[in-house]
């Protein structure tokens, strides 16, 4: 099914966010950082919606956040991403620096140490089940680091009870359109409700999108952008079963990343909610997350169909 975006957004469910180029962050280098400051500055060929990615030379990144509310993680990821990457088995982000407000900049940001590779696409890996079983394996072993003294979330790692007002909005919209399965999303979203999360609270990403998965040589090479990070509900983290994989290998994913039934169906619930906000127009993205709102829309209705 063609998802075309609905008219008549509704963006106050999202913070305004602030304009930030190549002018704003070769002052702040300059003036906080000026031993990096001869460098060459360029924003990345694909940066984020909660936070703006720059080249800083070859070797580091220049990542600032967009919004106050997304500007809060600035210290999570300093402080946790360390303590992480000698437990996982794939690069993540190295923080080498953060930086201050200054130049009319309000928040906190960060220097990293470069990642080479391209986001993920269903063009660029070589094989979707290899792909899924590898990034499936990194999240088992994310969940299984020691989550004690880890920062509880509300938002992606918490009750999708919250985003209740959201998920019937968008859904209501979207069946006036008549561009999707209403029976089929109210059968997913009301399962994934009734789902509780009654295991153990543990490590998740909180936002594995294809944008934050990087590929090399066909493979998955590293996981970025980890501004969601956090203790609790690890289902957000399933949600890249419906917008990026296919049902092969949508199945070897679940195979190897072994969450419950309940799990699971709250990810399709998690996948959904975003998924049909996005395409409704609540809010705006990024291209490639709205291309693949609509593709999660199609893989969740065929899941359906299909009794899976």
């Amino acid at each position: 099914m063609q998802h075309e975006r609905c008219p008549g957004s509704h963006q106050h469910w999202y913070p305004r966010l602030m304009h930030i180029d190549v002018r704003l962050v070769k002052r702040l280098v300059a003036r906080q950082f000026p031993q990096w400051a001869a460098l060459p500055i360029s924003p990345v060929a694909v940066s984020g919606w909660d936070n703006r990615t720059f080249h800083l030379g070859d070797e580091l990144s220049v990542r600032l956040p967009s919004a106050e509310a997304y500007a809060r993680a600035v210290h999570r990821e300093q402080q946790w991403l360390p303590r992480l990457a000698p437990h996982l088995p794939l690069p993540i982000p190295q923080p080498v620096a953060m930086g201050e407000p200054g130049e009319g900049y309000p928040w906190h940001w960060s220097i990293y140490r470069w990642l080479p590779g391209a986001v993920a696409t269903r063009d660029n890996v070589s094989s979707l089940s290899a792909f899924a079983t590898d990034l499936a394996r990194f999240l088992r072993a994310l969940q299984s680091v020691d989550p004690t003294g880890g920062p509880g979330r509300k938002l992606r790692g918490g009750s999708l009870e919250r985003w209740r007002p959201q998920a019937e909005a968008s859904l209501a919209a979207l069946s006036r359109a008549r561009s999707i399965d209403t029976d089929a999303a109210t059968a997913i979203w009301k399962a994934a409700t009734e789902a509780r999360f009654e295991s153990e609270a543990v490590w998740f990403h909180g936002d594995v999108a294809a944008g934050n998965l990087l590929v090399s040589d066909g493979r998955l090479s590293a996981v970025i952008d980890f501004g969601g990070l956090g203790v609790g509900d690890p289902a957000c983290d399933m949600t890249i079963a419906w917008t990026l994989f296919d049902a092969a290998s949508r199945r070897a994913f679940r195979r190897t990343v072994g969450v419950s039934d309940a799990i699971w169906n709250r990810g399709k619930g998690w996948a959904l909610w975003k998924a049909m906000i996005v395409v409704s127009g609540m809010i705006e993205t990024n291209a490639l997350e709205a291309a693949s709102s609509g593709y999660a829309i199609d893989q969740l209705t065929a899941d359906y169909r299909n009794g899976e």
